[in-house]
């Protein structure tokens, strides 16, 4: 028989338990970013459970970047500012197991980056303005990996400007998948130089329509550039749905 391959069953064990209920603290609000949890003794007293079982507790908590936890510090483990880490695991293994196609992952990011894009146009800085045409310009001196670097970093000043961390959060994982699914194929692509060119073009236009605080013209100049990147990786049945975000 060929049918799934079951293993024994077994009971959950006492650091789950712990690990469960100090995440729930913190997702609750109850326990908050800087402050201490009881120091390793107090956790064994409170929970009822062996030094072993409070330790492993706390390595899977700092796995998971909720807390800091230091060998022999008298203090208990310190919780740690929410990060955008966990996300980008998920996202990455997502992508990875082709539960997310590159299509609905650059579709994504013309959702994303439309939204920065529009938000940005209204509430940036003349500092970001600033720092957003400083990037276009290393874009035009660069070669290829400073190139992509500079673009990143054009798009990291947008995310900033639109005011919205989960934006920000965001637009950093996906791009990061997106980059890495297709990094290969980018690198060995014949036509590399007119994509920058045309890319850069893009920009210029994105930034100008940015300095004029035209959010909706900067939107759609921004849709149809994420296209124009990337359609050309993306199977034909799924250029479909991109399609559809330019209109």
């Amino acid at each position: 028989m060929g049918g799934p391959r079951f293993e024994p069953v077994r009971t959950v064990r006492a650091y789950e338990r712990v690990v469960e209920q100090i995440e729930g603290a913190i997702e609750g609000g109850t326990l908050c970013p800087g402050e201490r949890l009881p120091s390793e003794r107090e956790l064994m007293v409170q929970f009822s459970v062996s030094r072993s079982t409070v330790r492993e507790a706390l390595r899977v908590l700092q796995a998971r970047g909720l807390v800091r936890s230091r060998p022999g510090d008298p203090n208990g483990a310190e919780v740690l500012p929410f990060s955008p880490v966990a996300l980008h695991k998920s996202m990455t293994t997502l992508a990875r197991v082709a539960e997310l196609s590159l299509g609905e992952l650059v579709q994504f990011r013309m959702v994303l980056d439309a939204a920065a894009i529009l938000l940005a146009a209204r509430l940036r800085t003349e500092e970001e303005l600033e720092e957003m045409a400083a990037a276009v310009e290393r874009m035009k001196e660069a070669d290829s990996d400073a190139f992509s670097a500079a673009d990143v970093a054009f798009h990291d000043v947008v995310a900033r400007a639109s005011g919205n961390k989960l934006i920000q959060i965001c637009t950093d994982v996906v791009r990061s998948v997106v980059v890495d699914l297709i990094a290969g194929r980018i690198a060995a692509a014949p036509d590399q130089e007119a994509l920058m060119r045309r890319s850069i073009a893009h920009h210029e236009e994105v930034l100008a329509a940015v300095r004029a605080g035209d959010g909706p013209l900067a939107a759609r100049l921004s849709r149809r550039s994420m296209y124009d990147y990337y359609a050309g990786y993306v199977p034909e049945d799924e250029r479909i749905a991109m399609q559809a975000l330019l209109e």
